[in-house]
């Protein structure tokens, strides 16, 4: 899949995958943090209760297949969750907060802070992922969608398995769209 470099976002792709046992970890579920976006996703007619899958997260022991991905991604304030949406979940269009990580190491500035999306499978029927109204489908196991701050993207599955995704979080030194 070829996708034009974007200023706030891109693809990229970790080549040997060295991850595993991410399936059985201790997935909690949380609210959604942004009312206001949820708010406006009700009023468009979306009925679910819940928008958000399941997390394990830095608040946990760390899995050691954690550790190396420090070195793909050489970020300030490093901070990581792992992600299973279920079947049925939809997560409308939105830009991501960041309340608690902006909390915890007191960044004000929403532009300065990154994510990475690492997809821990390959793509499975009815798995979806779109960015600033580009989707991304038929990925592999290893790539990765990256941007910077506010950038809109949603998610869903619609399929008939859990979609696994690691989430990084942090502060490059330099822009990571720049190779």
């Amino acid at each position: 899949m070829v996708i034009p470099e974007r200023n706030n976002w891109n693809l990229g792709f970790i080549a040997d995958p060295w991850w595993s046992g991410y399936q059985d970890l201790g997935y909690i579920n949380e609210p959604f943090n942004d009312h206001e976006s949820e708010a406006q996703w009700r009023a468009l007619g979306y009925t679910q209760t819940r928008f958000t899958g399941d997390l394990y997260d830095m608040r946990q022991e760390e899995p050691v297949w954690i550790n190396p991905f420090r070195e793909v991604f050489a970020w300030q304030h490093w901070a990581w969750s792992v992600y299973r949406m279920n079947p049925g979940t939809v997560l409308p269009n939105h830009s991501d907060l960041y309340v608690r990580y902006r909390n915890i190491y007191g960044i004000d500035n929403v532009d300065a802070i990154w994510r990475a999306v690492v997809f821990l499978e390959d793509w499975q029927s009815g798995h979806y992922f779109e960015i600033d109204d580009t989707p991304v489908t038929e990925w592999v196991r290893g790539e990765y969608a990256i941007w910077r701050g506010a950038t809109t993207h949603l998610a869903a599955n619609m399929g008939q398995t859990p979609r696994f995704t690691l989430q990084i979080t942090g502060v490059p030194l330099e822009n990571p769209l720049v190779q």
